[in-house]
Protein backbone atom coordinates (compact mmCIF):
# COMPACT_ATOMS: atom_id res chain seq x y z
CA UNK A 1 0.00 0.00 0.00
CA UNK A 2 2.86 2.56 0.84
CA UNK A 3 4.58 1.52 -2.40
CA UNK A 4 1.70 2.71 -4.19
CA UNK A 5 1.10 5.54 -2.84
CA UNK A 6 5.03 6.57 -3.28
CA UNK A 7 4.71 5.45 -6.91
CA UNK A 8 1.20 7.56 -7.33
CA UNK A 9 2.53 10.66 -5.37
CA UNK A 10 6.17 10.13 -7.58
CA UNK A 11 4.15 10.10 -11.06
CA UNK A 12 1.88 13.12 -9.85
CA UNK A 13 4.02 15.82 -10.09
CA UNK A 14 1.24 18.68 -9.76
CA UNK A 15 -0.44 17.29 -6.57
CA UNK A 16 2.16 19.70 -4.43
CA UNK A 17 0.82 22.77 -6.05
CA UNK A 18 -2.76 21.81 -4.96
CA UNK A 19 -1.51 20.51 -1.82
CA UNK A 20 0.59 24.27 -1.07
CA UNK A 21 -2.77 25.96 -2.25
CA UNK A 22 -5.36 23.58 -0.02
CA UNK A 23 -2.77 23.81 3.03
CA UNK A 24 -2.37 28.23 2.48
CA UNK A 25 -6.45 28.09 1.78
CA UNK A 26 -7.06 26.06 5.16
CA UNK A 27 -4.92 28.40 6.75
CA UNK A 28 -6.97 31.56 5.30
CA UNK A 29 -10.38 30.26 6.36
CA UNK A 30 -9.11 29.81 9.59
CA UNK A 31 -7.78 33.45 9.99
CA UNK A 32 -10.84 34.75 8.67
CA UNK A 33 -13.42 32.57 10.59
CA UNK A 34 -11.85 33.01 13.79
CA UNK A 35 -9.80 36.16 13.56
CA UNK A 36 -7.14 34.40 14.72
CA UNK A 37 -3.34 32.34 14.04
CA UNK A 38 -2.36 34.79 11.47
CA UNK A 39 1.15 34.56 12.32
CA UNK A 40 2.54 37.03 10.20
CA UNK A 41 0.41 39.57 10.92
CA UNK A 42 2.31 39.83 14.79
CA UNK A 43 5.44 40.98 13.27
CA UNK A 44 5.78 44.59 11.17
CA UNK A 45 6.44 44.81 8.11
CA UNK A 46 10.51 45.02 8.47
CA UNK A 47 10.44 41.80 9.99
CA UNK A 48 8.64 39.75 7.53
CA UNK A 49 10.41 41.73 4.47
CA UNK A 50 13.51 40.24 6.66
CA UNK A 51 11.86 36.69 6.38
CA UNK A 52 10.78 37.14 2.88
CA UNK A 53 14.32 37.44 1.89
CA UNK A 54 16.13 34.95 4.17
CA UNK A 55 13.90 32.49 3.01
CA UNK A 56 14.82 33.14 -0.79
CA UNK A 57 18.10 32.49 0.09
CA UNK A 58 17.40 29.36 1.71
CA UNK A 59 15.47 27.81 -1.26
CA UNK A 60 17.69 29.37 -3.44
CA UNK A 61 21.08 27.53 -1.27
CA UNK A 62 18.93 24.06 -1.31
CA UNK A 63 18.26 25.01 -4.95
CA UNK A 64 22.13 25.16 -5.94
CA UNK A 65 22.56 21.85 -3.88
CA UNK A 66 19.51 20.04 -5.89
CA UNK A 67 21.76 20.73 -9.11
CA UNK A 68 24.37 19.36 -7.19
CA UNK A 69 22.24 16.24 -6.81
CA UNK A 70 21.25 16.26 -10.23
CA UNK A 71 25.58 16.10 -11.27
CA UNK A 72 26.66 13.26 -8.57
CA UNK A 73 23.03 10.94 -10.25
CA UNK A 74 24.75 11.92 -13.79
CA UNK A 75 28.21 10.79 -12.89
CA UNK A 76 26.96 7.37 -11.30
CA UNK A 77 27.50 4.66 -13.69
CA UNK A 78 26.64 1.23 -11.99
CA UNK A 79 24.68 -1.32 -13.79
CA UNK A 80 21.44 -1.16 -11.85
CA UNK A 81 21.47 2.76 -12.25
CA UNK A 82 21.71 2.65 -15.46
CA UNK A 83 18.94 0.39 -16.12
CA UNK A 84 16.90 2.76 -14.19
CA UNK A 85 17.82 5.47 -16.29
CA UNK A 86 17.58 3.70 -19.78
CA UNK A 87 13.75 2.23 -18.71
CA UNK A 88 12.68 5.59 -17.03
CA UNK A 89 15.04 8.22 -18.34
CA UNK A 90 11.99 10.81 -19.46
CA UNK A 91 10.70 10.36 -15.74
CA UNK A 92 13.22 11.07 -14.12
CA UNK A 93 14.49 14.27 -16.44
CA UNK A 94 10.61 15.43 -16.20
CA UNK A 95 10.96 15.27 -12.03
CA UNK A 96 14.78 16.60 -12.33
CA UNK A 97 13.48 19.49 -13.76
CA UNK A 98 10.49 20.19 -12.05
CA UNK A 99 12.28 20.38 -8.99
CA UNK A 100 14.54 23.03 -10.05
CA UNK A 101 12.08 25.00 -11.43
CA UNK A 102 9.99 25.00 -8.68
CA UNK A 103 13.11 26.02 -6.74
CA UNK A 104 13.03 28.91 -9.39
CA UNK A 105 9.18 29.64 -9.05
CA UNK A 106 9.21 29.23 -5.14
CA UNK A 107 12.00 32.33 -5.15
CA UNK A 108 10.24 34.29 -7.69
CA UNK A 109 7.08 34.26 -4.91
CA UNK A 110 9.20 35.15 -2.17
CA UNK A 111 10.45 38.33 -4.09
CA UNK A 112 7.43 39.34 -4.96
CA UNK A 113 6.10 39.08 -1.67
CA UNK A 114 9.42 41.22 -0.79
CA UNK A 115 8.31 43.99 -2.98
CA UNK A 116 4.53 43.88 -2.54
CA UNK A 117 4.35 43.47 1.66
CA UNK A 118 3.42 46.68 3.51
CA UNK A 119 2.38 48.42 6.56
CA UNK A 120 -0.53 45.68 7.55
CA UNK A 121 -0.18 44.15 4.54
CA UNK A 122 -3.39 45.36 2.57
CA UNK A 123 -2.58 43.21 -0.45
CA UNK A 124 -2.05 39.68 1.46
CA UNK A 125 1.08 38.87 -0.24
CA UNK A 126 2.32 37.17 3.07
CA UNK A 127 -0.53 34.11 1.76
CA UNK A 128 1.74 34.25 -1.25
CA UNK A 129 4.62 33.88 0.93
CA UNK A 130 3.16 30.75 2.87
CA UNK A 131 1.98 29.36 -0.38
CA UNK A 132 5.99 29.64 -1.35
CA UNK A 133 7.47 27.99 1.83
CA UNK A 134 4.36 24.89 1.92
CA UNK A 135 5.46 24.56 -1.86
CA UNK A 136 8.78 24.63 -1.33
CA UNK A 137 8.77 21.74 1.66
CA UNK A 138 6.68 19.38 -0.58
CA UNK A 139 8.92 19.96 -3.27
CA UNK A 140 12.25 19.48 -1.00
CA UNK A 141 10.60 16.14 0.20
CA UNK A 142 9.95 15.09 -3.28
CA UNK A 143 13.74 15.96 -4.39
CA UNK A 144 14.89 13.85 -1.17
CA UNK A 145 12.89 10.86 -1.86
CA UNK A 146 14.06 11.12 -5.16
CA UNK A 147 17.74 11.65 -4.70
CA UNK A 148 17.36 8.69 -1.82
CA UNK A 149 15.84 5.94 -4.10
CA UNK A 150 18.76 6.66 -6.75
CA UNK A 151 21.17 6.84 -4.52
CA UNK A 152 19.74 3.00 -3.22
CA UNK A 153 20.04 1.87 -6.62
CA UNK A 154 23.84 3.64 -6.43
CA UNK A 155 25.13 1.91 -3.32
CA UNK A 156 23.87 -1.42 -4.95
CA UNK A 157 25.92 -1.35 -7.56
CA UNK A 158 29.05 -0.05 -5.24
CA UNK A 159 29.07 -2.76 -3.05
CA UNK A 160 27.99 -4.93 -5.61
CA UNK A 161 25.31 -6.95 -3.51
CA UNK A 162 23.19 -9.38 -5.67
CA UNK A 163 20.49 -9.29 -3.17
CA UNK A 164 19.88 -5.11 -2.88
CA UNK A 165 17.42 -5.09 -5.97
CA UNK A 166 16.08 -2.04 -7.39
CA UNK A 167 13.67 -0.67 -5.20
CA UNK A 168 10.19 -2.04 -5.33
CA UNK A 169 7.85 -0.40 -6.57
CA UNK A 170 4.28 -0.62 -8.32
CA UNK A 171 4.49 -2.61 -11.76
CA UNK A 172 1.36 -1.08 -13.15
CA UNK A 173 2.78 2.41 -12.72
CA UNK A 174 4.95 2.50 -15.70
CA UNK A 175 1.83 1.32 -18.05
CA UNK A 176 -0.32 4.16 -15.88
CA UNK A 177 1.88 6.75 -16.91
CA UNK A 178 2.27 5.88 -20.41
CA UNK A 179 -1.74 6.10 -20.64
CA UNK A 180 -1.78 9.71 -18.40
CA UNK A 181 -2.89 12.85 -21.04
CA UNK A 182 0.38 14.68 -20.84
Amino acid sequence: MRTSIEDRWAAVLWIDYLLAALAVGIHVLVIRSTGSSDWLSWIDSSQRTDLYAAAAGVVSAIGGLSTIAVSLYTAANGERLRAVRAQHHEELRRSWRSLIQSTALCCLLLLISLSLDREKDPLSCRFVFEYAMVFAALRFMRLIWLFDHMMQVSDADLVGDDQAAVPVRDPDWLRRRQRAPR
